[in-house]
């Protein structure tokens, strides 16, 4: 991304591992009923030899029933990512004879897992939930209603944030799938795949053509995942011809990418991209540098290439990231961080600015796209910068800002008067202007695109927490009660989430989410930036924070 924001977050207090990713639960009559389902005599679990067995184009799965809901977890829809497959396109898993059990999540994608737990306040707010990591990570999981059954349900694709380095399908619970399926009658499916620089090193300047997919084989994997369902998804009761895509942070970026791929076409129909776009993949004369890199970094020469399949996964991480140390320190490019992510190889990533073609797939495609007011809002655990005053706010600021910190915090100020200075600091800091960036762009093709920002705050820690990222997934997903340490559960966060997703359910179906929950909720265009603010009251502004914007840097 083209900024400092993880270096500038620990600075003032807030921890890399708050800006991975996101988690699961239900609307208010599915919390209420899976509820009264444990509370009654009813058996609500059913598991056994001819309980939720489905085809596959790979042999039969089997997995459960909980809640009325069809759920299989850890589906292969990849080979193993391992050895001579390491840097490679993903491969189609090998067939099964008899019935593949599938009822516990796939192996997490390797990433660096030392401390993951460190910090009891992350652990405990965000939940986190990590399996086995493994190469063999190319599992998918879905929740449906019905098997087979000749409906043709909303497909919706989840994408999962951490940036393009850290996180899986399940890692917060607000990822969970069971309340959005039951309640709205879609099938849901969430991925696993390669990430960082497993899935992101770019081999393709120092091994030649057998190489030449290496620095996208991550997005390649997420295409894989993507014919899985085109090819399988009927088999659960899905519309093959109907899938959204839909990710947050990393995974809102991942969305905007894979809309752009030409590999898209026809497997992906809308998207939604919450926290997080990019409408630019890395340049690859950066990502054939760090290539390079991370080959000398291993002590190895051009001829050696394939050597780097051979060493364990976690050692090579290590070797990457020196590599990637190595390229900030000798290539640095000002307002770009870098490092492993998508490449702009023209062939599986487009070049130059994604939606720019308005004939293009892309141009058929509609797109939502939703931040958080306060983002990175360092204030959960830390009361004093929560009190802090504005001299204080700006110095933290010059992190992230620099000379024109005061500038910036002022515009904020006169914008949302009325508003405690670590409050400024996180709007200011917010996603807000990359959204609007890849609003505008998008608008500028015939499929619509429609704005929201989040503001509804929760009432934990006290009331420091705010309208954090990562917090509204559980809202679209009908799982404010699921993921209680995000939104303490109860009536008042379901009210909004009900409202969400509904309207989540409509742009599904149709590419317009307007259904009645919310006031009516107009495209954006860049003239106006129309945007559907999401709180306890419900309204929408023209560009509420346009005025600030002009104060940012230039990205």
């Amino acid at each position: 991304m083209k900024n400092n924001r993880r270096d500038f977050l620990q600075k003032i207090g807030l921890g890399a591992a708050g800006v991975a990713a996101v988690p699961f639960s239900s609307q208010a009559s599915s919390v209420q009923q899976n509820q009264n389902l444990a509370d009654s005599d009813e058996q609500y679990l059913f598991i056994g030899d001819d309980i939720a067995v489905a085809n596959t184009s790979y042999g039969k799965i089997r997995g459960y029933q909980l809640n009325g809901v069809y759920t299989f977890l850890g589906v292969p829809y990849g080979a193993d990512t391992s050895g001579k497959n390491r840097f490679m396109p993903p491969q189609k898993p090998e067939k099964w004879e008899g019935i593949k059990d599938t009822i516990w999540w796939g192996n997490t994608a390797p990433q660096i897992m030392d401390r993951r737990y460190a910090n009891v306040h992350y652990s405990f707010a965000d939940h986190w939930n990590y399996d086995d990591v493994s190469e063999d990570c190319l599992k998918l999981n879905v929740w449906t209603n019905g098997l087979a059954d000749g409906k043709k349900r909303p497909v919706l694709v989840w994408l999962h944030g951490g940036g393009f380095t850290n996180g899986n399908g399940i890692e917060q619970d607000g990822y969970h799938g069971e309340n959005f399926a039951k309640g709205k009658d879609v099938v849901f499916v969430s991925i696993n795949h390669r990430l960082g620089p497993i899935g992101f090193t770019d081999l393709s300047g120092v091994g030649g053509e057998k190489y030449a997919a290496s620095g996208n084989v991550s997005q390649l994997d997420i295409i894989a995942s993507l014919e899985w369902v085109r090819d399988n998804i009927a088999n659960f009761g899905g519309d093959p011809s109907n899938v959204t895509i839909m990710g947050q942070s990393g995974g809102g970026a991942k969305v905007t990418c894979t809309m752009s791929m030409p590999a898209a076409k026809g497997i992906v129909h809308k998207g939604v991209a919450l926290s997080g776009s990019m409408l630019r993949a890395n340049d690859q004369e950066y990502s054939r540098k760090l290539g390079q890199f991370v080959l000398e970094a291993a002590g190895l020469s051009t001829s050696e290439v394939d050597k780097l399949q051979e060493i364990p996964w976690r050692e090579y991480l290590d070797i990457a990231n020196k590599a990637l140390d190595r390229m900030r320190k000798e290539n640095p490019q000002p307002g770009f961080r870098g490092g492993f992510g998508p490449v702009a190889d023209g062939v599986h990533v487009p070049k130059g600015e994604f939606f720019s073609n308005p004939n293009d797939h892309t141009a058929d495609m509609p797109l939502m796209i939703c931040t958080t007011f306060h983002e990175w809002g360092a204030t959960r655990t830390n009361a004093q910068l929560d009190n802090a005053g504005e001299a204080e706010i700006i110095e933290a600021m010059k992190q992230r800002f620099g000379d024109k910190s005061a500038e910036v915090y002022r515009a904020y100020a006169a914008n949302f008067p009325g508003k405690k200075p670590a409050e400024i600091m996180t709007l200011a800091a917010s996603n807000r202007a990359n959204a609007v960036a890849c609003g505008n762009a998008k608008a500028k093709q015939k499929a619509p695109v429609y704005m929201a920002w989040f503001g509804w705050e929760p009432n934990l820690y006290n009331g420091r927490m705010r309208a954090f990222h990562c917090i509204d997934i559980c809202f679209w997903y009908d799982n404010t009660d699921r993921m209680y340490t995000h939104t303490g559960g109860g009536k008042r966060p379901r009210l909004l989430s009900e409202k969400m997703s509904a309207s989540l359910l409509a742009f599904m179906k149709t590419g317009n989410p307007n259904t009645g929950t919310l006031p009516n909720w107009p495209k954006f265009t860049a003239e106006n930036g129309e945007t559907m603010i999401l709180n306890d009251t419900c309204e929408v502004k023209n560009d509420p924070d346009r005025e600030a914007r002009k104060a940012l840097p230039a990205a």
